[in-house]
């Protein structure tokens, strides 16, 4: 029985070459492909693929939230974390958002096979450069060290983050500029941080949003 596969990735040109790759491999079926969060949520019900190679970067939400999404609502579907990026803190986010395999864009080949056959058996796949980041962040703990955001401190923060202006930030959260403005400075407080430059790196790096 052939292992069947969703691609989600936001560039229509890297799903082509992913299944292009899948397409050579007796034992893989890709039966979908997604261009966003929403869609993969989408297919990961309605077509009960084995595993989603799952793209970080997707545009509507990105794939920490999906993968989160897909575990909360008890998916079978096995995750394959893809992504441009090597960052430790991108790696722990997926990991604890119940990916079983990261690899990098860029070893998209023989390393995405592998990799969807060792998640479709139950098993996980992290390439040597991705498990020594997995093994060092583990190490030092710095995950769960940092101040804490509440709930709407970190929608307000991710807003920032993607460049959204106070106006349209409260209109998304239907509260009002005021607001949108104290939970701004009780972030850079907490934080300790100054510039909303300051934020978005900050962002990035933990994983809020991705680049």
């Amino acid at each position: 029985m052939k292992i069947r596969v969703v691609l989600a990735d936001d560039h229509r040109m890297v799903r082509e070459a992913l299944r292009e790759v899948l397409t050579k491999v007796e034992d893989i079926e890709v039966v979908g492909e997604a261009g966003d969060g929403a869609e993969a949520l989408a297919m990961a019900t309605d077509l009960a693929p084995d595993v989603i190679v799952l793209d970080i970067g997707l545009p509507d939400q990105n794939g920490i939230e999906v993968a989160t999404k897909l575990r909360d609502a008890g998916s079978e579907a096995k995750v394959v974390a893809l992504s441009a990026f090597s960052d430790k803190r991108f790696i722990t986010a997926m990991v604890k958002a119940g990916a079983l395999a990261y690899i990098t864009k860029g070893s998209a080949g023989t390393e995405l096979v592998l990799a969807i056959r060792a998640v479709a058996a139950g098993h996980g796949y992290f390439p040597p450069d991705i498990a020594g980041a997995l093994a060092e962040e583990m190490r030092e703990g710095t995950t769960d060290d940092g101040p804490k955001l509440a709930p709407r401190e970190r929608e307000v923060l991710r807003l920032l983050a993607e460049g959204g202006r106070s106006a349209a930030i409260a209109e998304a959260m239907q509260v009002t500029v005021a607001t949108v403005d104290v939970h701004r400075r009780n972030i850079m407080r907490k934080l300790g941080l100054r510039t909303v430059a300051e934020l978005t790196r900050y962002a990035v790096r933990e994983g809020i949003v991705v680049p």
